[in-house]
């Protein structure tokens, strides 16, 4: 599956944004058939980062969200400013 597939958009609430300045973490909505590992790969090829950990949830409505931490040598809070998030 191409990385653009998997990786949807970001999501901008005040929860996701909280976890972006306190805990080094973005959070997306993905493909609902992409697993950790394939969410893992389309992130590290589309933002040149790496990730520790992917943690991932079925939404009500419907769509997956992973919440994906980044490593302590990247900053997530940089990122999000690139994505025009913050």
């Amino acid at each position: 599956m191409d990385p653009y597939e998997i990786i949807i958009r970001p999501v901008s609430t005040e929860s996701a944004l909280e976890r972006i300045e306190k805990e080094n973490k973005l959070t997306f909505i993905v493909n609902l058939k992409a697993n950790k590992k394939m969410i893992k790969d389309a992130f590290e090829k589309l933002y040149n980062v790496k990730i520790e950990k992917v943690n991932t949830l079925i939404t009500s409505s419907g769509e997956k969200k992973a919440i994906i931490k980044l490593k302590k040598e990247y900053s997530a809070a940089e990122l999000a400013t690139k994505l025009g998030l913050l």
